[in-house]
């Protein structure tokens, strides 16, 4: 019997959470499906070729990954999961399978698969309605092709559990991840100086000033923000006022959310940084903050240089 795909286990793992009166850890719906699946030891025994799991437990986790972007299953806290509302208003026994076009019907899964939501707006992935297509899609593509566009894929992912993991922790810890990013990008001398920077001050809208360098010559003025709602401009105004009481020149607003357009323009004028939810994990990712690397891989080509004769 050959191992099920991530969307032929997503009705099992929509079915098997309806059962739960309250959610349940990933890792046991994962076993309680391959108890129902009929596959044998050595099927489920199957690892990746990273060998940090086996292809059934990461498939059921792709396909728990598909449904959280539909909104048809919620995470309510670290490894757990459940129906949501709308996936509880589902009348799963009509169903007959969960494909990617079903899924295509949600605005949140829709707009995650085209790149187009307001924490990823830069990536955007071709999706054809049904799986076949897919497959003949990625013929027409070079292996260095689909190679970047799952990085991509993988990256958004990434960003976007990372996000929520942020949004769900207190101010307080959304403070000290601002001063690790900091730290970790140069700024504020040592790491116990930025700690003491920012957080402290609150002064007419500013949650902290750090230091542009090592040596404290020039002020970066903070503004560290875990909102929901989008930044407008009346908050880059108070911002803006608050710099220039101080006689500051530099400053950066930093949310989990996002800036309305009236904000990015407010800012441009003044010289305000903004990091919005998107821009603050893609440099969470690029300064190893909050992450850690699962598996790298080597491309090599030919060294020409190798084979000349001329350098023998």
């Amino acid at each position: 019997m050959a191992l099920p795909t991530y969307d032929q286990l997503m009705l099992p793992l929509m079915k098997l959470l309806s059962e739960q009166k309250q959610g349940m850890k990933l890792s046991d719906a994962a076993r309680v499906l391959s108890e129902r699946s009929g596959l044998s030891s050595e099927e489920l025994s199957l690892r990746l070729s990273s060998g940090t799991k086996t292809v059934f437990y990461d498939r059921v986790g792709w396909a728990k990954t598909y449904l959280v972007k539909a909104g048809l299953i919620s995470q309510p806290k670290r490894g757990f999961c459940e129906l949501s509302e709308i996936g509880r208003r589902l009348d799963l026994s009509k169903l007959t399978s969960i494909t990617i076009e079903y899924l295509m019907q949600y605005e949140s899964f829709s707009n995650y698969k085209l790149g187009i939501s307001k924490e990823n707006q830069k990536i955007q992935y071709k999706v054809d309605k049904e799986i076949s297509h897919i497959h003949k899609l990625e013929e027409t593509r070079t292996p260095d092709e689909i190679i970047t566009e799952t990085t991509e894929l993988l990256k958004s992912n990434l960003k976007s559990d990372l996000l929520q993991m942020v949004k769900d922790k207190s101010p307080a810890f959304f403070e000290r991840l601002v001063v690790d990013l900091l730290v970790a990008m140069g700024y504020g001398g040592s790491h116990q100086d930025a700690a003491q920077a920012i957080g402290k001050t609150n002064d007419g809208g500013i949650d902290g000033v750090i230091s542009e360098d090592r040596l404290g010559l020039d002020k970066i003025y903070i503004q560290a923000k875990r909102w929901e709602n989008t930044v407008g401009r009346p908050d880059i105004q108070q911002f803006k006022g608050a710099l220039a009481d101080q006689v500051a020149k530099k400053g950066v607003f930093i949310t989990t959310s996002n800036f309305s357009k009236e904000a990015i323009e407010s800012a441009k004028k003044s010289g305000i940084v903004l990091i919005d939810g998107d821009k603050l994990t893609s440099l969470m990712i690029e300064f190893g903050l909050g992450v850690q690397v699962e598996r790298s891989f080597h491309i090599y080509k030919i060294d020409q240089d190798r084979f000349d004769e001329d350098n023998y």
